[in-house]
């Protein structure tokens, strides 16, 4: 008998998990059963016959393009840094329209040069919400752990509302909350039609003691969700923001520099089970997926 493969329409990989090529990466996501993928700028400017060929290379791979990573350390500069800003932001929105992705994801900035005013933040994001509405791209904002002025998500969430935009929301990664020890219960604050990404992980240890080692497990030492130590937190996280509402995408946040030195199947399997525990043994036992995995012979 065949092995059966699971397409796993709510779950996504992405490509920062991976070593290897571009068309690598679309493989070993596909073949695991995923149908979205996650992709960052370099993705398409790294690739040797150019950012257009790997654009190309996504749309004939047929996986989904979930977001497109990552706009940082724009909000709150003035004079020749924000227009210089801009410029940036405008060719990551041009590459995220030409890959037909809905969604750019921007972090919370970690400039000592960015002002922390509220009023400066907000207008920036509107201007930002404003560039991408042509596009018919959405903004999703993520409060980084270690932001200078925004570093939890209900600060996000605060400039997103005054921000006011259709297209701009929140951008929502179980790392920052977990690292910074953010109460469940602030999700409660949430619009769930307002949350545009939510990236998960997991990581090692129980506990992060200073900003340092915040930065260096973020960048270096995730696992997918199911394999550290806080896995009762992740279920108990995807549990509370399906029951707000939310029926948007996950994907899979995990830098981690051993899978980096992995055989990309390898990597993939393990993505693989994660989104069989999330989608079988924590959210289909709770409460229907909004798209139930779906096993079919291949």
């Amino acid at each position: 008998m065949k092995q059966l493969i699971g397409n796993i329409d709510d779950f996504g990989m992405d490509t920062i998990s991976f070593a290897g090529s571009l068309e690598g990466k679309l493989k070993a996501t596909r073949e695991a059963g995923f149908s979205q993928i996650m992709l960052a700028a370099r993705d398409l400017v790294g690739h040797a016959e150019g950012w257009r060929a790997a654009v190309d290379a996504v749309k004939a791979s047929g996986l989904r393009v979930t977001g497109f990573q990552v706009l940082r350390d724009f909000e709150g500069l003035s004079g020749h840094l924000h227009e210089y800003k801009i410029d940036i932001a405008k060719s990551m929105l041009e590459m995220c329209s030409a890959l037909d992705c809905p969604v750019l994801l921007m972090c919370s900035s970690t400039s000592t040069h960015a002002t922390s005013d509220t009023d400066a933040l907000v207008k920036d994001l509107r201007k930002l919400a404003m560039l991408a509405i042509p596009l018919n791209i959405k903004i999703a904002y993520e409060a980084l752990s270690w932001g200078r002025s925004v570093n939890e998500f209900p600060q996000a969430w605060d400039l997103v509302n005054r921000a006011d935009m259709p297209n701009l929301g929140l951008g929502f990664d179980s790392f920052h909350m977990f690292a910074t020890n953010t109460p469940l219960d602030d999700l409660d604050i949430l619009d769930p039609d307002k949350i545009f990404l939510v990236q998960l992980a997991d990581f090692m240890w129980n506990e992060i003691k200073t900003v340092e080692e915040r930065i260096t497990t973020a960048r270096h030492f995730r696992v997918f969700p199911g394999e550290g130590v806080h896995s009762e937190a992740l279920a108990a996280l995807i549990t509370k923001l399906h029951a707000l509402g939310y029926r948007g995408d996950y994907s899979f946040e995990v830098f981690n520099d051993d899978y980096q030195q992995m055989p990309l199947e390898k990597v993939a399997s393990r993505a693989r089970q994660s989104a069989l525990w999330l989608s079988e043994g924590i959210l289909r036992r709770s409460v229907p997926l909004p798209n139930q995995i779906k096993l079919k012979r291949p």
